[in-house]
């Protein structure tokens, strides 16, 4: 039987995560300062406006099996990449992404579909089931089960997934030296409701507000209110980092123009002559 193995943290733009055991073997200095060969085939590339494979075959938890089209509904996606064996990991990866998006206000369903993928072709709609519960669960998502899936499918969807993504990953042995774990990276990722990617946010813990402006961003807007529009011109998304950050420039300029509609405003009132009433 096969043993659940951890998975190995690649974070954008940051250091490497192991989380493996090691060998009494080579010191532990001599580990942190060498990374592993193997780490150089795993983490991500991103594929900004890249089309997924829309007609590579998947199966969700259920059983359904069809091309990965059948599962995109006019709505922005939440996309994980994960194998559903994992026992460390890539729990963190899906906890993060449930308790962010159960705190955007967004209603799954309305404004966002959520669509998790097995990079493990051993991963059966067996496995799936439990993890879909969990993540349900934790989402504070009970009676939505229609709008997240956890799909599973054969190496060649996989692979096809993963170059339209740019989520690379490698089996790598585990402490008993047997190759059950994989090493790739800690993302999460959104796509157009058209299935074209649109955002990476890095890490395991995920702010609500990223999480909401990247599903605007993937929606083209059209899940916004005012205050939202107002949130993202004063944010900006960065693809190296991976997450969003206040633009000061933006809130400078925005500040600036609001100034100037003011002292105009004054300016109008000041010289305005006032009216004469006839007697």
């Amino acid at each position: 039987m096969r043993v659940a193995g951890c998975c190995v943290a690649l974070m954008l733009g940051a250091g490497t995560m192991v989380a493996q055991g090691y060998s009494a073997e080579k010191p532990i200095g001599a580990m942190a300062q060498q990374r592993p060969a193997y780490l150089k085939q795993a983490g991500i590339v991103q594929q900004l406006g890249k089309p997924l494979p829309m007609n590579a075959t998947f199966t969700d938890e259920n059983g359904k099996s069809g091309p990965l089209q059948a599962w995109f509904d006019g709505k922005p996606i939440a996309l994980a990449m994960v194998y559903y064996k994992c026992a460390m990991l890539c729990p963190q990866v899906l906890h993060g992404l449930a308790m962010g998006l159960k705190s955007t206000t967004l209603t799954p369903g309305k404004d966002y579909e959520v669509l998790v993928f097995s990079i493990d072709p051993t991963d059966t709609p067996a496995d799936a089931v439990a993890q879909k519960q969990q993540f349900l669960s934790e989402a504070g998502m009970t009676g939505k089960a229609d709008v997240v899936h956890f799909l599973t499918a054969a190496k060649s969807s996989i692979d096809a997934l993963s170059a339209a993504t740019g989520f690379q990953f490698v089996m790598v042995p585990g402490p008993d030296g047997r190759m059950d774990q994989f090493a790739h990276s800690s993302v999460i990722m959104f796509t157009t409701p058209d299935g074209r990617m649109s955002k990476y946010l890095a890490g395991v813990s995920y702010e609500p507000r990223d999480l909401r402006l990247a599903l605007l961003d993937a929606s083209d807007k059209k899940i916004s209110n005012p205050v939202d529009l107002l949130i993202l011109y004063c944010c900006s998304y960065s693809p190296t980092a991976g997450s969003y950050s206040v633009s000061v420039m933006r809130i400078l300029g925005l500040a600036g123009m609001v100034a100037v509609v003011v002292v105009i405003g004054m300016i109008y009132l000041l010289t305005r002559k006032p009216k004469v009433h006839a007697a």
